[in-house]
């Protein structure tokens, strides 16, 4: 199975969560020193392929994890969530918010989707968009490998895209859980890296 497989303008990268608050060292997760040198190499390694993509006719869909501001603005936080991140604070991935915003190097996105769990799909427009706009095909990176990006994955997986995950295009906060979770995707997805999606994109574009 290749990217040619679906044509290149049915095709959509999704790119999950690679947002301020996780990613740079001012956000949320860099104040609380929760960066890993994984994670950050991602939107270097991605940017190549969005361009790509993006210049034969695809889309770049980014997701963004959102914090909803309740009560004199204090985020509304799930329990589980709260006992894992207990640093997260009020204003972080506030929507509209710098740190809510995809990283500047992946900007822009051609659609961005709010998303208030792990899956983009929970209670979110993203299957409305990608059906509006005629996706069939989903190039699936970001973070984090056992938690967004697997749970998006398997949801679009039942909803009938046809999928591929970037190995070397997502990251968990352990190389070992990346790894596990990687392996645990591919009944469910083709599992490639950025230069194999990338090569075939240029093919099919040609010259």
């Amino acid at each position: 199975m290749s990217v040619a497989a679906v044509p290149v303008e049915r095709t959509a990268l999704l790119i999950v969560d690679l947002q301020n608050d996780f990613l740079h060292p001012d956000g949320a997760y860099g104040r609380a020193g929760q960066g890993v040198p994984e994670i950050a190499a991602l939107p270097a390694r991605i940017r190549p392929l969005a361009a790509a993509l993006r210049a034969a006719g695809g889309l770049v869909v980014s997701t963004q994890f959102t914090l909803v501001p309740g009560r004199a603005g204090e985020p509304l936080i799930s329990p589980h969530l709260r006992q894992l991140r207990p640093f997260l604070a009020k204003g972080d991935f506030l929507p509209g918010a710098w740190g809510h915003r995809l990283v500047d190097e992946l900007q822009p996105a051609d659609f961005s989707v709010e998303k208030i769990a792990y899956s983009a799909f929970y209670m979110t427009r993203l299957e409305w968009v990608l059906r509006k706009v005629g996706i069939e095909r989903l190039i699936v990176c970001g973070i984090v490998t056992n938690g967004g990006v697997a749970s998006t994955v398997r949801d679009a997986h039942v909803r009938d895209f046809e999928l591929a995950v970037l190995e070397d295009g997502c990251a968990a906060f352990s190389p070992a859980v990346h790894r596990t979770a990687v392996e645990a995707l591919r009944p469910v997805a083709r599992i490639a890296t950025v230069a194999q999606v990338l090569e075939e994109i240029r093919s099919e574009a040609g010259p």
